[in-house]
């Protein structure tokens, strides 16, 4: 296993999840400017689109949600396998270090699996007593996913208004035609 804190990864690797993100950003920005020039001109067409488009959105919500839930378990064992190939290199060689296990340490705030004696050295200083990785790798990334799924479903729920409202609006501008 690579030590993570080795120069091999090239940066674009480590800024992956931040372009993800800003694009995803970006997206929504456009379809808000489309829901605001729908309503402000009230065109029944951009209003469509806008519906259209959280509609996708929110379905790419759910399944993103749902893929989660089903692999939490999955992402739980891939990170304590990581730690333990990094643990099991440290062990077969101590005097050359390693950078993977410091980080998993003081990411986790743990020490080491039954007992912390033979990993001392790559603890954290301001750790008190012994804390198994193995069980706080599986803590930390339950709670974490359990986080991210409370703001996914209201993330989803604020969706679903957004949908109610461009579908409320582009019936008013139909009926309002329909009258004159």
């Amino acid at each position: 296993m690579k030590d993570f804190s080795s120069g091999d990864r090239s940066p674009e690797y480590f800024y992956l999840g931040l372009y993800v993100l800003v694009g995803a950003g970006a997206l929504m920005m456009a379809v808000g400017f489309f829901g605001c020039c729908g309503a402000m001109r009230e065109s029944q067409c951009v209003l469509g689109s806008f519906f259209t488009c959280l509609l996708v959105i929110f379905a790419a919500e759910v399944t993103t949600g749902v893929f989660a839930f089903i692999g939490k378990d999955i992402a739980i064992r891939h990170v304590q396998t990581m730690y333990e190939e990094a643990y099991n290199d440290y062990l077969k060689d101590r005097g050359r270090g390693n950078g993977t296990l410091i980080t998993f340490h003081s990411a986790f705030q743990c020490c080491g699996k039954e007992s912390s004696e033979q990993v001392q050295p790559t603890c954290p200083k301001e750790l008190l007593g012994h804390k198994n990785c193995i069980d706080e790798i599986e803590t930390i990334i339950s709670v974490k996913l359990q986080l991210i799924g409370i703001v996914g479903i209201g993330i989803a729920g604020l969706t679903i208004f957004g949908m109610i409202f461009s579908m409320v609006l582009c019936c008013a501008i139909r009926n309002s035609r329909d009258v004159i």
